[in-house]
Parts: structure tokens; C-alpha cells; sequence
């Protein structure tokens, strides 16, 4: 997993997030390979993802850190039925995101 982001750029990425919506809602069938998948598809295109609780509301303080570890990503930040990831593009030509 990557190195722990500084404090002032988690606060930036937090507030850029707040204005995303959801790219991925985790639904009944749960973190399924095909999810992780397309979880570290839409980090490579966006490099910061946010995802829906759809389902497993009770459990995502539990989840998120999995998908993040799941996906070489860092979470950002869990609020309400929503996770945020973080992932930096490795091309920085590509990079949407300068922290």
C-alpha cells in the first residue's frame, strides 16, 4: 500500500470529493471480484472514487479499508454511507489530481 498521505493534502483531496458523486454503489452482492475490478478501473481513469453503501451500510468502516487495500489505494474518508479512495495516477502525464 502507498505511504500515508500528509494531513493537508488528505483535507484538500476530502474537499474535492465532496463535490463528486458516487461513481460505484456496493449493492447485495457485495465486494465481488467484478466490483474490485471495476473499483480499480474507475481509480485509474479518476484517481479519486467515491462509492456508495448500498447495501452493507453496517459494515463499511469494516469494508473500505479492504477495498483500499484491495485496490493499491488509501481511503480518505468514510461519511455517512459513502467511502472515498484515492489513488494516484502513476503516468503524470495523466494525472488529474496534483497532491
Amino acid at each position: 500500500m502507498n505511504a500515508r498521505l500528509p494531513n493537508a493534502t488528505i483535507s484538500r483531496l476530502k474537499g474535492l470529493a465532496q463535490r463528486l458523486d458516487p461513481v460505484l454503489a456496493l449493492g447485495k452482492a457485495g465486494a465481488t471480484e467484478s466490483f474490485i475490478k471495476s473499483l480499480a478501473d474507475a481509480l485509474a481513469q479518476h484517481e479519486l472514487v467515491k462509492i456508495k453503501f448500498a447495501a452493507f451500510k453496517d459494515e463499511r468502516k469494516k469494508i473500505a479499508p479492504q477495498l483500499a487495500e484491495k485496490t493499491d489505494s488509501q481511503l480518505i474518508w468514510i461519511v455517512g454511507h459513502v467511502a472515498v479512495l484515492y489513488r494516484q495516477q502513476p503516468d503524470p502525464a495523466k494525472r488529474r489530481i496534483i497532491t
